[in-house]
């Protein structure tokens, strides 16, 4: 592999990393995986990178846009549970999911 392959996979895994922070304020790093749309709404699925071995989500729904952008978390389950199928739907043949 040359020097700029190697590069840009590391951009690329660094440009996929997003912080934010828990309602305590504590920074947060996530892996993005994806925005799924369901009924109008944008959802960013994200995969925590202390839990990647455990290979849970969290999925957030978009709110607002450009900088005005927020992600807000899902109090509904059962909204959650129709995004993540949504997104596994999607990714099927890029992720291999544990049932």
């Amino acid at each position: 592999m040359n020097d700029d392959n190697k590069n840009n996979e590391e951009f690329d895994e660094l440009d996929s990393r997003i912080i934010l922070n828990d309602e305590d304020g504590n920074e947060v790093e996530f892996e993005f995986l994806d925005i799924v749309e369901l009924d109008g709404k944008e959802y960013v699925v994200l995969l925590p990178v202390e839990e990647i071995e455990k290979g849970e989500v969290v999925v957030f729904r978009i709110e607002g846009e450009g900088e005005d952008e927020s992600y807000v978390s899902l109090e509904d389950e059962e909204e959650a549970e129709r995004v993540f199928a949504a997104f596994k739907e999607k990714t099927k043949d890029e992720f291999d999911f544990a049932d």
